[in-house]
């Protein structure tokens, strides 16, 4: 039993020393506990943005649902003409709009059924969950306490997108906007592990230009970021069956464009790191605040305020926007010129530091 103890307690000093082993055994899923609960508790200021239509002249009917829904805390609702307010979910102000038809109140006096129009964009699912069931609510109560029941009051959703395309459609932008992340961040750590075994410091001394070396490591991560792009919608059209609507000469310039953002991020991470140890922790730390709070998987509807500040800083914010409005035609979170303006300047500022600082020995 002693020299079991004593084992113990050799392994337990063993895993104080290793800080990497310390980070990712405690101090990591504390991270991710902060991170999902101040995105799901509920607790802060998240709102969804809707917009609201009144055809019907102002009648008590359309006042009375008008009322319902600004009663609802999650609910933001503004009102204008449809053309405003489709252009403002186009723009991203709102996350959908609710249309009161010209002459709802005469139907529902004589129990015609007549719906509601309920525009979403289904590159927003949660979102549009929230909307739905918030617009199916109401419709019900309504129906209960004025008709009797009868299923007067209905909901007509419509798409904002011209044509039918199936939510799957509008996931394969943030899927591949992540595996282009990925491809760029992870390349920092087979630079370190070359760097910590000597293998940079031989290969500079070489009588092959570095500028060669650099060169060549780029152009085969966009081989493989093309490869990736091809297999991700390969997938998705032979299984899925998905309708690529978009300019995909504008999709191929983003597809690299952000591959070189992020593979210049890489460089400058590799820079500074001196492990494969360090170089593995710091790539994983760095990528799953960009996956969950760039809003390519979770909408920035649901974040607290000071979480979107920080979304508006990320690059893959401006990867997955770009991807979504050049593939499919999705509502924008930045017009399409600041998108990739804004990748531009990650590209630029992160690859003038990593030449200035990158290290070979």
């Amino acid at each position: 039993m002693e020299t079991l103890l004593r084992l113990t307690v050799a392994n337990m000093k063993g895993l104080v020393r290793d800080r990497a082993a310390l980070f990712w055994t405690f101090f990591f899923p504390i991270m991710f506990v902060l991170l999902f609960g101040v995105l799901f508790s509920g607790s802060g200021d998240s709102k969804v943005s809707v917009g609201f239509v009144d055809q019907d002249g102002g009648s008590a009917v359309s006042t009375q649902i008008k009322t319902q829904f600004t009663s609802i805390p999650i609910l933001t609702v503004q009102t204008g003409s449809l053309e405003d307010e489709k252009a403002a979910m186009q723009r991203g102000d709102v996350s959908a709009v609710i249309v009161v038809p010209k002459g709802l109140a005469a139907a529902i006096a004589t129990k015609q059924p007549m719906a509601l129009q309920l525009y979403t964009d289904p590159s927003k699912t949660q979102t549009t969950q929230v909307v739905q069931g918030a617009a199916t609510q109401i419709a019900n109560g309504f129906n209960l306490g004025l008709a009797g029941g009868s299923a007067v009051l209905g909901i007509s959703q419509l798409s904002l997108a011209s044509t039918n395309i199936s939510t799957v459609a509008y996931l394969v932008p943030s899927i591949l906007a992540m595996a282009l992340m990925q491809l760029g961040v992870f390349a920092a750590v087979p630079l370190v592990q070359q760097r910590e075994k000597g293998i940079l410091k031989r290969m500079g001394a070489t009588p092959l230009a570095r500028w060669k070396l650099v060169a060549s490591n780029i152009l085969l991560r966009m081989v493989v970021a093309a490869v990736d792009t091809v297999l991700i919608l390969g997938v998705g059209i032979a299984v899925f069956h998905i309708e690529i609507v978009g300019n995909l000469l504008e999709a191929a310039g983003f597809v690299f464009l952000g591959a070189g953002a992020f593979l210049a991020l890489g460089f400058m991470l590799a820079s500074f790191l001196k492990t494969e140890e360090q170089a593995t922790g710091v790539v994983q730390v760095v990528q799953m605040p960009l996956m969950f709070l760039s809003g390519i998987f979770f909408p920035f509807d649901f974040m607290p305020e000071f979480l979107r500040s920080i979304a508006r800083l990320l690059p893959l914010t401006y990867l997955g926007d770009g991807l979504r409005q050049s593939m499919v035609n999705g509502t924008q979170v930045a017009p399409i010129a600041v998108d990739a303006a804004i990748l531009l300047g990650w590209l630029v500022v992160c690859l003038g530091i990593a030449a200035r600082s990158f290290r070979w020995e």
